[in-house]
């Protein structure tokens, strides 16, 4: 059994520059996820996880030797120097990244869907966390333009409960998504007011993609250009807007709801 005592390790030293930093994590391929839940939903999907250091009195079923390349046991005062987060769960782990570029063709998921959330400028990572977890939950594939929170932020991570281990998510840019939406014959609804603006629940929202901007200022003039057309989801007159992640819920279940 290894046991790390040092917060200077170099496993430690390379967690926390995980959870720190973006530029880190692209460099190096890897991401930071704490918490015992998220380690059993990584090898319940069989994620490549590549270290993990836990405290003796970590909830976990199983005993992590063994399990992974590399686990280590390390004392209280070790886990809360490399977690993220305030009150440490006792267990953080490091797993290599997914490649998130689209393929060359948008084709119908397993049961047949083309349903797809398009995330322009979120960037709070809670919220977009929130979203591919609800976007899993209804059937929708996430596709993240430039300036949105890194999907692999431990925010991110934790705030998606596991669903980056057992789902398709997509990252590209607006003339790169346009031109797969064209060759799939989908069309692109904004959340958004135009004059061609129309209420959410009279669009076929089955067969789509669906744009969503951000909490401050909504899509931005691109993608609006983009969008075959805008539409509105309708709300009492004193509320002005949404934030992302519950206008992005009520698209989701609009396009979904027939399908339960």
């Amino acid at each position: 059994m290894e046991v790390i005592t040092s917060k200077s390790n170099s496993l430690c030293v390379h967690l926390r520059k995980l959870a720190s930093s973006r530029s880190y994590r692209e460099e190096t391929g890897e991401f930071l996820c704490d918490s015992p839940k998220l380690l059993e939903e990584a090898e319940q999907w069989a994620a490549p996880v590549t270290a993990v250091l836990y405290t003796e009195g970590a909830s976990l079923p199983w005993d992590p030797e063994g399990r992974f390349p590399r686990a280590a046991r390390v004392s209280e005062a070790v886990m809360r120097s490399v977690s993220p987060m305030e009150t440490p769960q006792g267990v953080v782990f490091s797993c290599r990244s997914p490649d998130y570029a689209p393929p060359e063709r948008l084709e119908p998921d397993a049961q047949g869907r083309m349903r797809y959330l398009v995330l322009d400028g979120v960037q709070d990572p809670g919220n977009v966390g929130t979203i591919l977890r609800t976007a899993d939950a209804f059937g929708a594939t996430v596709i993240l333009l430039p300036g949105c929170a890194d999907l692999n932020n431990p925010k991110t991570l934790r705030a998606g409960m596991g669903v980056h281990f057992r789902s398709v998510i997509y990252r590209c840019a607006l003339e790169e998504l346009t031109a797969r939406l064209k060759e799939a014959d989908l069309p692109l609804y904004g959340a958004a007011l135009r004059e061609d603006t129309a209420d959410v629940r009279a669009v076929d929202l089955r067969r789509c993609a669906m744009a969503v901007g951000s909490e401050g200022r909504g899509l931005s003039a691109a993608v609006l250009e983009a969008c075959d057309r805008t539409v509105r989801i309708p709300m009492d007159k004193t509320c002005e807007s949404l934030n992302a992640a519950s206008a992005a819920s009520v698209l989701l279940w609009e396009a979904a709801r027939s399908e339960y």
